[in-house]
């Protein structure tokens, strides 16, 4: 897993990270099902002790291309977690309100409490991103915002927050594969936009967004995984896997039982 953490201060170039990798398990979605479902069941225990010791947050950053997968990662990797102690923050085009303050204010709203699991679908990279392609602010602007951010981090985790930070990897062919399926599939119609393509067409602007993003804001304390997720199954099982091992290195445990239980017999 550590091959798909990106090193703090290397340099990054995407083509060098294969979309495709399936860490050459062979018919992987059928022989690695067992260890997925474990996965799901350790996950589901795991986050149960963090809701009940109540002194760690996690929080959990997924970016991605258009139809990268972060919706379908939630729905498969969350799977049996109680919802009760996992939330999920998606973050749209800011509100008025929003923009009328610094790009950090709605994010910090969102973040975990202790006990906490929180996904982010989408987060505050956008305002390092999508801001970025589109020009909607300088670039003098966007580049100082690599340094908030890794600040603002840096304060969470400070404060006792965990911090992953995923970063879907698909390629162009795989993209335009699921938008085809997305107008195929009437049940997927509802997932197609005609802005997806114009986005579509700034794939070469995007990619280097992303490269700066990994290389400026992959940190000790919040790192950046690039996860190849063409094969929607190996994506699952890395992430899975990520996320089951740090949850262990918390080394959480249930709290104390009050006193006096064992003389207690329910009528």
């Amino acid at each position: 897993m550590k091959e798909y953490r990106v090193k703090p201060g290397s340099k990054v170039n995407l083509e060098d990270w294969d979309p495709k990798d399936d860490g050459g398990i062979d018919d992987g979605k059928t022989a690695t099902r067992e260890e997925f479902l474990d996965l799901n069941g350790q996950l589901e225990r795991l986050q149960e002790l963090l809701y009940a010791e109540s002194k760690h947050k996690i929080l959990i950053v997924l970016q991605a291309t258009d139809t990268g997968g972060k919706d379908g990662t939630i729905r498969h990797v969350f799977d049996k977690v109680n919802p009760q102690g996992v939330k999920v923050a998606s973050f749209k085009r800011p509100t008025d309100t929003e923009l009328s303050h610094d790009f950090l204010w709605r994010i910090h709203q969102k973040t975990p409490a202790n006990g906490e699991i929180v996904i982010f679908n989408r987060s505050h990279y956008e305002d390092v991103l999508v801001v970025r392609v589109h020009n909607l602010v300088t670039e003098e602007k966007w580049k100082k915002r690599f340094e908030h951010i890794n600040a603002f981090e840096k304060m969470l985790a400070d404060e006792g927050t965990t911090i992953l930070k995923f970063y879907l990897h698909i390629d162009k062919e795989e993209q335009k594969e699921r938008l085809q399926e997305r107008i195929d599939r009437p049940e997927k119609n509802w997932k197609f936009s005609s802005a997806d393509l114009k986005e579509r067409k700034l794939w070469p602007e995007y990619q280097k967004a992303f490269e700066d993003v990994l290389e400026e804001t992959s940190t000790d304390w919040a790192p950046w995984y690039v996860i190849p997720a063409n094969r929607k199954w190996y994506r699952n099982l890395m992430i899975s896997r990520i996320i089951v091992n740090t949850l262990k290195d918390l080394d959480m445990k249930f709290p104390s039982k009050e006193e006096g239980l064992q003389n207690v017999v329910i009528d």
